[in-house]
């Protein structure tokens, strides 16, 4: 398993990548216009997105790029946010070999101005036609799925998420059919009242079930 993004140049003459076949790595989607914003830094010129059962690819201009492997991937989730992203875009966060997303310090990833792929921890993915994020989430939650971390006991510990919300609200997602999930640290007040309410009628049976238990008791000395 290799953690963190990494340089890619493996390219064939019609300009796509060359897959793993050996490993089974087969390609699922490709998006021709896409831009690739690496942590704090400005988005790389709209380059090819190939998202593969093993791996993200973006190759740019003159054939470079940079890949990682989904099982690096520890969240994505689709951002319309503008407060917290100028574009639509699918944003990823990245397991470093120096340690997980809340350990590493993304001003680590550049030095002298350069950046250092391996300590990126966070990655945007911004494609040309925002109509198309739906569908490439879709693609990418598939590929994903194919790759479950294998140090998780459970589906639900995957950090997968769909919908409108800014970079900060993650919650888990599940495969191409997603249904709409509340953000962290909002609630539905809908959902707060149905509860208050099913409690409380819940509670009211059961005072009932115990005042008719006490009359019976009565009734029978």
């Amino acid at each position: 398993m290799v953690l963190g993004l990494y340089p890619f140049a493996d390219i064939a003459a019609d300009g796509a990548p060359r897959l793993d076949a050996a490993a089974g790595e087969e390609l699922v989607r490709v998006e021709r216009a896409a831009a690739l914003a690496l942590g704090p830094r400005a988005p790389e010129p709209p380059g090819s997105l190939f998202l593969t059962t093993r791996r993200v690819i973006w190759v740019g201009e003159g054939g470079m790029g940079y890949a990682v492997d989904f099982i690096a991937v520890s969240l994505h989730a689709v951002s319309r946010d503008p407060e917290a992203y100028p574009s639509p875009c699918i944003y990823t966060q990245i397991e470093t070999e120096a340690g997980s997303d809340e350990e590493s310090d993304e001003s680590d990833s550049e030095v002298n101005g350069e950046i250092q792929p391996s300590k990126v921890t966070e990655m945007r993915i911004i494609p040309s036609d925002p109509g198309q994020l739906d569908r490439l989430f879709e693609a990418f939650s598939h590929c994903a799925e194919l790759n479950p971390d294998p140090n998780s006991e459970s589906d639900e510990e995957n950090g997968w998420v769909h919908g409108d919300e800014g970079d900060e609200d993650m919650t888990d997602g599940s495969d191409a059919e997603f249904s709409d999930v509340n953000p962290i640290g909002q609630t539905d007040d809908r959902d707060i009242t149905h509860a208050v309410v099913e409690l409380q009628i819940n509670d009211q049976r059961f005072q009932d079930a115990e005042e008719a238990d006490e009359e019976s008791h009565r009734n029978g000395h």
